[in-house]
């Protein structure tokens, strides 16, 4: 995989209740990524950004919601999501610190 599409595989972190808690007990972190994503290249990428070892990906894909507009019906965009589970020992940390 070519450095290019490793920037363009990962969208960025996906931060929810949901997702805090499952970094809480299983060592998951869940990230957006593009909708043409595979597994394989999402391991990979984080594995390369973030220089951790992955023990497996969930992907899920999000059916955007429909909603209703001031000029009618209206539909949010489909997207991807993936549920990255790291090795014992392992961590991302997204903190900012200055």
């Amino acid at each position: 995989m070519n450095q290019e599409r490793l920037f363009k595989v990962l969208l960025g972190p996906h931060i929810t209740e949901k997702a805090a808690s499952a970094s809480g007990s299983a060592t998951q972190v869940a990230f957006k990524v593009a909708t043409d994503a595979s597994k394989l290249e999402v391991k990979k990428a984080v594995e390369k950004l973030f220089e951790v070892k992955v023990e497996g990906v969930r992907v899920i894909n999000v059916k955007g919601k429909t909603r209703r507009t001031k000029t009618g019906m209206g539909k949010r965009s489909d997207w991807k999501k993936a549920y990255v589970r790291l090795a014992e020992g392992q961590d991302i940390d997204f903190s900012v610190t200055e």
